[in-house]
């Protein structure tokens, strides 16, 4: 039996609202500590998630997480896993992660629509068994569940999916093309080693504006 409770301001509100005795019965019926097997398919097929951190002053952050169809791993009913690829440099998430270990996960499928939010607490890993299961994977991130809440679809609006980000790494190969922002002009000099005079391969250097453009006109490059 998951050990989610309600803070006392939470208490408050549904005394105000009158959803006391709804909250208590949702505590049994959509609130679990342990991976269900709808709760497995739903994430199996996840494409994406947003990940909520907080640093060690308490100051949270969220944050989009990609990948391929099934990328989040399961291993146990009771832990997620998901790699950490190539981004802007910052690790704020992951950085966060390693302070404080504190995570939500709140998975989302815009199609039919449905959703389901997670908590654990988490760690970053560089077990090779672990970061190999995702080739061009930097390190892993292993999430020992807490509580999974099962929410409503309501208010979800309803889209159609077109295409999944090109910019996903390759599964077998790990490679990937090089994002537009990473031939912006200005920040050639900043970029790691490993990215510097990759711009001209992938069509040249651009300036921030260029590149404000072709975000705003989604072009797939960008």
């Amino acid at each position: 039996m998951t050990n989610f409770a309600y803070s006392e301001q939470a208490l408050a509100l549904q005394k105000r609202f009158d959803t006391e005795a709804l909250a208590a019965a949702e505590l049994q019926v959509i609130v679990h500590d342990a991976l269900s097997p709808v709760d497995r398919a739903f994430i199996g097929q996840a494409e994406m998630f947003w990940l909520a951190s907080v640093d060690p002053q308490g100051a949270p952050t969220v944050s989009f997480k990609g990948g391929a169809p099934g990328f989040v791993r399961m291993p146990d009913d009771k832990t997620l896993r998901f790699p950490c690829f190539d981004g802007n440099g910052m690790f704020f998430s992951m950085g966060n992660i390693a302070s404080t270990s504190q995570v939500g996960l709140l998975f989302m499928d815009f199609v039919i629509p449905s959703r389901l939010r997670v908590q654990g607490d988490a760690r970053l890993t560089d077990d090779p068994a672990i970061v190999g299961l995702w080739p061009g994977a930097q390190f892993a991130v292993q999430v020992d569940i807490t509580a999974l809440i099962t929410n409503c679809p309501r208010y979800i609006p309803r889209m159609q999916r077109l295409q999944g980000s090109r910019y996903v790494p390759d599964m077998k190969t790990g490679a990937q093309p090089v994002p537009g922002w990473k031939r912006i002009d200005a920040i050639q000099g900043v970029l790691p080693r490993r990215d510097q005079d990759k711009a001209d391969t992938a069509g040249g250097l651009i300036s921030m504006d260029e590149w404000g453009e072709m975000v705003m006109k989604g072009d797939p490059r960008a």
